[in-house]
């Protein structure tokens, strides 16, 4: 990896220059590991906790962990957010003896301001099949959910879709799918229908957000 980006106007010619990398496919249909990946942070916003946990896919149990402590890599910038947790992702994924085929980031891919997100920077990065699960939106509109499990409609932004809001069990709040990298939506939907068998959130990005929360405690 080059020089990493110090200010806005460096930061934004990385991202125009990754975001043309970007490959759109279906990717895996079933792979047998996937990662889920998260970032914690310190009340006063100075450190910062990444983790990567390698899930199999068949029974969700652990097949690997890495965890990395750390300091924020940038400024707090509005679309420019990746930069402040990759180089301490990419370092707690040297970690892992376990490599997974799809990455699952806590944030979003296309659905991003510039259309390219967390999920995409690390997707072209490692050149690994990669999406985000949103619990909130970052940009884009949608028509109304049906309250069944697996119902979703489009996130549109700018005449564009960008990813989807899945409902991912009935009657909770639907969560926002969008493709990073090597991967389509209906595929990168599947995969989160199937990691999230009980609770509204994949077990991807539950057991990554205790891994980093624990870390940082």
């Amino acid at each position: 990896m080059d020089a990493w980006p110090r200010t806005e106007e460096e930061a934004l010619a990385v991202q125009d220059a990754l975001r043309s990398r970007v490959v759109l496919e279906d990717g895996p249909a079933l792979p047998s590991t996937v990662a889920g990946l998260d970032v914690a942070y310190s009340t006063d916003d100075q450190r910062l906790a990444a983790a990567i946990v390698v899930l199999n896919t068949a029974d969700l149990s652990i097949a690997d962990t890495a965890v990395v402590r750390g300091v924020p890599a940038f400024p707090y910038v509005p679309g420019l957010f990746a930069f402040r947790e990759v180089p301490a992702l990419l370092s707690a994924l040297e970690r892992l003896t376990v490599r997974p085929e799809v990455l699952i980031c806590d944030g979003h891919g296309l659905a991003h301001p510039r259309r390219f997100g967390l999920a995409a920077h690390l997707g072209v990065l490692t050149d690994l099949p990669s999406f985000g699960v949103g619990k909130t939106r970052l940009v884009g509109d949608w028509e109304p959910v049906g309250e069944p499990r697996g119902s979703r409609s489009a996130l549109v932004d700018a005449g564009e879709t960008v990813g989807a809001v899945l409902r991912t069990q009935a009657g909770v709040k639907p969560v926002f799918v969008s493709v990073g990298h090597r991967i389509g939506l209906d595929r990168a939907c599947e995969l989160t229908l199937r990691l999230a068998p009980r609770f509204r959130l994949p077990e991807t990005t539950r057991v990554a957000d205790r891994a980093c929360r624990d870390l940082l405690s």
